[in-house]
């Protein structure tokens, strides 16, 4: 172990996906200048590092639209200020209903956009085909553009984080396991580590799908858990755009985006299929999960008639790996 880890620090933050290091990125620019991030094997895996990478702002809440606006500006200026690269692509997205519910849905969604400056704006089915022509509009009643949505990539954007948080000097650690939180009198005094203890002010548990086993050792309750979440990527498809917007069909349960000349569509599952409720492996690192085809051929069929040239062309990746999912989708914050 290096002799620079640290015995103390002001805040630590457990986790290094992608939210561990917005932590730690977000408080060290903002002054804290005592700020430790530890990873238990590196950075970004568990779930982090096979994210579709989607970029969205239709939120359907004040506070969370506010975030996912912010993340745009983020994305935008996290190149200039660390040299690396987000992957960032903005070529809009488009949110399509096959029923007058959704459609309402995504109209008050979008209300909440323009209050916080974000464009969005109803799209006919017409246009929808025009910007998206491999789609299947039979039953498309229309949908919601945003032109500043996009795709970012995973893995580079949390690296930037990562060095943006170095250059504001936080400290970052990784293959360091986390192994309880330290209380006194029900307040947080430190961690305790497989290379030793740190003493802090503040920990936050940014611990992806170990959040809920990590916050059950202190009695803290983290309504969080590990599902299985698939997507494919076709082969090669020629004339694919390459400034395809990001297409979301909630009713199906599907989203595509284009993947260097390639399609990948991903799937919400409408029964969420739980992952290892017995406990993580200790060894899981970049590790996929085995692909069961019972498990997406009914959202499968739907995406097939939604875009039918997936009948045509081949499937280059078949993939599947664990998401963390809260029980309603949204954050878990406090």
């Amino acid at each position: 172990m290096s002799a620079s880890f640290p015995k103390q620090a002001q805040v630590v933050i457990i986790g290094g996906g992608i939210h561990g290091c917005s932590v730690a990125y977000h408080l060290a620019k903002n002054g804290w200048r005592d700020v430790v991030l530890l990873e238990r094997k590196k950075l970004t895996s568990g779930t982090t590092w096979h994210a579709a990478g989607l970029v969205g702002q239709l939120q359907g809440s004040h506070a969370t639209t506010a975030f996912a606006s912010y993340g745009v500006e983020l994305l935008r200026e996290i190149e200039a200020e660390t040299g690396l690269s987000p992957g960032f692509r903005q070529n809009g997205s488009i949110s399509i209903a096959l029923n007058q519910d959704r459609l309402s849905e995504l109209k008050r969604k979008a209300d909440f956009a323009r209050l916080f400056g974000v464009e969005a704006a109803f799209i006919e089915t017409d246009a929808i085909k025009e910007r998206w022509p491999l789609m299947n509009a039979e039953g498309v009643l229309g949908g919601i553009y945003m032109p500043s949505d996009g795709s970012a990539n995973p893995t580079d954007l949390t690296q930037a984080l990562a060095r943006g948080a170095r250059i504001n000097g936080a400290k970052i650690f990784e293959n360091i396991k986390v192994e309880t939180v330290l209380t006194s009198n029900g307040i947080v005094t430190g961690v305790v580590t497989d290379s030793g203890i740190i003493t802090s002010e503040f920990v936050v548990n940014c611990a992806g799908m170990w959040a809920r086993d990590l916050g059950q050792k202190n009695g803290v309750g983290v309504p969080l858990h590990a599902c299985e979440h698939y997507y494919l990527v076709t082969e090669p498809i020629a004339g694919l755009p390459s400034d395809l917007p990001v297409l979301r069909s909630y009713c199906d349960g599907t989203y595509w985006k284009e993947d260097a000349g390639k399609l990948l569509f991903g799937f919400a599952h409408f029964h969420a299929k739980a992952w290892s409720k017995d406990g993580i492996p200790e060894n899981f690192e970049f590790d996929s999960l085995p692909f069961v085809e019972d498990d997406v051929m009914e959202v499968l069929e739907l995406a097939m008639e939604r875009v039918p040239c997936l009948t045509e062309v081949g499937i280059r990746t078949f993939f599947n790996g664990p998401e963390s999912y809260s029980h309603d989708g949204r954050f878990t914050l406090g």
